[in-house]
């Protein structure tokens, strides 16, 4: 990245953020000005995403995200390098298994709701306890529009972000009014993550979209972006639904 703009000051810490939605929330928001330390599983992958974003302004913390040590490193590491943590992205998800609910593992459920919602109100509490609880924040939780409605075949993933949707105006109830939280619900986005949804399709995949393609990361960093901003100051316990407009064809046989 070049001509990065002068530092805002502001400081978040994105989990899942080496790469997908993650790291173009990362880029959106470091190209406003903050700093941002970002989360993932793969120590490699996390250098090469802080290098392409800058070394100056990023920063890497390797570990599982349902791991209770590693949120609290994650979060006391960023507090040393930056000295505050104004934002948090909880970006981290898994989706295992692709079939019938009927049949689905309860081992596997349970390991979908440790890193996607667990892991979330892990990485809140830390949050909250570091900076937020006393200097205000923002929060923003990365749902799926499989929160909202029956998804065939990824049942598991649907309610464990329909229970992220929960968290977020459970903690934007309590954590007012120094924190507001909020969740964004992406449709499809063009990611490793969702390979699966479209790969070898995606013409036929984006066609159902009233809006003609498939999101990008930088849709997310973009929403995400809004709502860490002073733009958002007065919106709280809200679920921002980007999603190509595929909503408006509810009920269209």
């Amino acid at each position: 990245m070049t001509a990065l703009p002068e530092l805002s000051g502001k400081v978040a810490l994105i989990t899942g953020g080496s790469r997908g939605i993650g790291y173009g929330v990362a880029e959106a928001l470091i190209a406003r000005g903050d700093r941002v330390c970002i989360t993932g599983r793969n120590e490699d992958a996390l250098k090469e995403a802080v290098e392409a974003l800058g070394a100056d302004r990023a920063l890497g913390v390797a570990g599982k995200a349902h791991d209770e040590a590693h949120q609290a490193v994650a979060v006391e590491r960023t507090m040393e390098a930056f000295g505050r943590v104004d934002y948090l992205v909880n970006n981290a998800g898994t989706n295992p298994v692709f079939g019938p609910i009927a049949e689905l593992d309860l081992n596997v459920a349970r390991k979908v709701f440790e890193t996607n919602v667990v892991s979330a109100l892990g990485f809140a509490q830390q949050t909250w306890k570091a900076w937020q609880s006393e200097n205000g924040g923002a929060i923003v939780n990365i749902a799926s529009v499989a929160g909202l409605a029956p998804s065939p075949f990824i049942g598991a993933y649907g309610i464990s972000k329909a229970a992220m949707i929960n968290l977020t105006v459970q903690l934007a109830h309590e954590f007012a009014p120094k924190v507001r939280v909020n969740a964004i619900a992406p449709a499809v986005i063009k990611t490793k993550f969702a390979q699966a949804l479209y790969e070898g399709r995606e013409a036929e995949a984006a066609a159902a979209y009233p809006l003609g393609r498939l999101g990008v990361p930088s849709d997310i960093g973009g929403a995400a972006a809004f709502l860490t901003s002073e733009q958002s100051d007065w919106v709280t316990g809200q679920t921002l639904v980007v999603d190509g407009g595929i909503f408006l064809n509810a009920g269209v046989s």
